[in-house]
């Protein structure tokens, strides 16, 4: 690399311009330089405005292609400011309430809480890192420059330009992601000579204002030999090794394990051993690592058998006609406060867009998203299914929870000849998630429950042993109309812990001896709960009951106002004997007494 010689530019002139630097933590070096009696009427140099151009920069004056020229050349972005406009001296602070800048693309920006601005005594002049503002720039009149050279800390910038303003500049691209924090004298003395030699002028001297305290620092990293070996798959030579740091302009001590390597100021990106051992791949070539077959040592893990993979639950749920989605762990705030109103959830520092500002409270906003994306365009019928964390926010880390959430629209099943034409319901995602959970048997239960967001009266709780582990429901109006959603949207969430805890499987032998079904219509309550008549219906039949189907539920004519009628069969059978009918009977009768006592049921006359 033949870098530019920079050597220091001479002053001619005495005068200098105050500079104070309040935000120190954000902007811990500052350098500013007067030239005077510039000509910008002068046209940039041929060799400068071709060298711009192929970098595919337009050419626009010579104080704004010199800067964008030593910006290309060295990494660090510069501003020059007209002289002549600025009143008292330069002070780098975070901006008042309420200022106003009106920036170099004309745009008029009220500045953010927390932004950091270059400002003289009266006014704002640049938001600092990002673009300077249009009351002081320079224009074919100027004939008098302040120069600035800046380091600004790159985490206090980061999403700064995009977030709050909107914008992405060349600066701001840079200072968020860090540069040379020694580089901005060689930076002022490079744009200095290339001022002077393009457009005239006589250079003061440099004003600089440091906080050390708050500069970055590179601190040295051991750099193991034996993890080159380990790591790489070849040993590399000492002396190699460090001919190639040093080449790259580390400091290099040497040490009993290997090395002590402190990176040079424009590296920000060595932190770690790996990175070193990255850098001598990246030098020797990968091309001359040979490749080897991967060796280790394989400990086998015994797994519970009441454990199951979730993978395993994913391929039920694509064998019902679910597609699994990938979505991002942040939603817009408005959205997740219709399923969360009572939970505050965890904003993010730096969001992509205001629509992924928060972290997630539960999976039922991101997938009902996808829903809409593929309602709008067309889509008859969608069944999703998506595994992965909501973040509920506490007094210290956020508690990250693994969920599944199930989302179904449109029709019930896929258009053809032997199929029904019907709409999804409650009852298809209520199917599905018995069917991912059909091993809890009758510790799984569904209890009528109001949730946010889902409709009152199609919602439910999700409970095993009486503990709720998730929620179900039919999105409520309000939502799929402020979403815009189908008519028929249903979801589901559930714990991932439930999914994946099974129950030890138990082997039963199969009778030989015959069956005997009994059918029941019972006039209920229309408040009673299907499920609170099964549970009675269970406990009172006794151990010879082995099956329990409700396969119709009736209201209309022939039954009172607020009545039901609830058809159920009932499957008695013993392993060792053929049952008689006295039994039978006998189990029935009690089946109606409990129903009698307990819940107010008949039979239906």
């Amino acid at each position: 690399l033949n870098e530019p010689a920079i050597p220091p530019v001479e002053s001619t002139i005495a005068d200098t311009f105050p500079v104070a630097i309040e935000a120190t933590a954000k902007c811990p070096r500052y350098l500013g330089r007067v030239i005077k009696n510039v000509d910008l009427s002068r046209t940039t140099p041929d060799y400068m405005r071709e060298r711009l151009e192929r970098a595919g920069l337009r050419s626009i004056d010579a104080a704004v292609d010199v800067t964008n020229y030593v910006l290309l050349e060295l990494g660090q972005p510069l501003h020059a400011f007209d002289l002549d406009r600025l009143a008292g001296g330069i002070v780098v602070r975070e901006c008042e309430p309420g200022e106003v800048l009106t920036l170099l693309d004309s745009t008029e920006q009220t500045l953010q809480p927390g932004t950091l601005v270059i400002a003289d005594q009266t006014k704002p002049l640049a938001l600092a890192g990002i673009m300077g503002g249009a009351d002081s720039g320079v224009s074919e009149s100027t004939t008098n420059l302040f120069l600035e050279s800046a380091f600004f800390t790159p985490e206090l910038m980061a999403g700064r330009a995009r977030s709050s303003y909107g914008l992405h500049t060349d600066a701001s691209h840079r200072y968020e992601r860090g540069i040379d924090f020694q580089l901005q004298r060689d930076a002022m003395e490079r744009a200095t000579q290339l001022f002077i030699d393009a457009v005239g002028g006589e250079a003061g001297p440099v004003t600089e204002v440091v906080s050390d305290a708050d500069l970055p620092v590179n601190e040295a990293v051991l750099l193991r030999e034996t993890q080159i070996k380990k790591l790489l798959g070849i040993s590399v030579d000492r002396v190699e090794v460090e001919r190639i740091l040093e080449g790259l302009g580390f400091w290099v001590v040497g040490h009993e394990q290997g090395w002590l390597c402190t990176a040079p100021s424009w590296r920000f990106d060595m932190g770690l051993e790996v990175d070193l051992i990255e850098e001598l791949a990246r030098i020797i070539g990968f091309d001359a690592i040979p490749a080897q077959p991967i060796k280790a040592s394989l400990i086998p893990v015994g797994v519970p058998e009441t454990r199951r993979a979730l993978r395993m639950a994913k391929n039920d749920l694509v064998a019902r006609g679910y597609f699994e989605a990938v979505t991002f762990s942040f939603v817009a705030p408005e959205v997740q406060a219709h399923f969360d109103p009572e939970l505050s959830p965890i904003p993010l520092k730096n969001p992509i867009s205001a629509d992924l500002a928060v972290m997630r409270t539960s999976l039922i906003p991101s997938l009902l998203k996808a829903i809409a994306h593929n309602a709008s365009r067309q889509q008859s019928r969608v069944r999703l299914f998506e595994t992965g964390l909501k973040f509920i926010p506490g007094k210290g880390d956020a508690e990250q929870i693994p969920m599944l959430a199930l989302a179904v629209s449109g029709l019930r099943d896929t258009e053809g000849w032997s199929t029904e034409k019907a709409a999804a319901d409650f009852f298809d995602v209520k199917g599905t998630v018995e069917g991912l959970l059909a091993n809890l048997g009758d510790r799984l239960t569904f209890e009528a429950s109001v949730f946010p967001g889902l409709h009152d009266g199609q919602s439910a709780a999700i409970s095993v042993d009486g503990k709720p582990v998730g929620r179900i429901g039919a999105v409520h109006p309000s939502v799929r109309k402020a979403m815009g959603l189908p008519a028929n949207t249903v979801v589901a969430e559930v714990l991932q812990s439930v999914v994946t805890d099974v129950a030890m499987p138990a082997y039963d032998d199969i009778s030989k001896y015959p069956e005997t079904r009994r059918d029941l219509a019972l006039v209920a309550d229309k408040d009673i709960a299907s499920a609170e008549v099964l549970s009675t219906i269970r406990t009172a039949a006794g151990p010879l009951l082995t099956k329990l189907d409700l396969f119709d539920v009736y209201e209309g004519t022939g039954l009172a106002e607020g009545r039901k009628s609830l058809a159920i069969g009932l499957t008695f059978q013993d392993q060792s004997r053929t049952l008689d009918e006295s039994e039978v009977s006998s189990a029935i009768d009690q089946v109606l007494d409990s129903l009698r006592e307990k819940l107010g049921i008949e039979l239906r006359s």
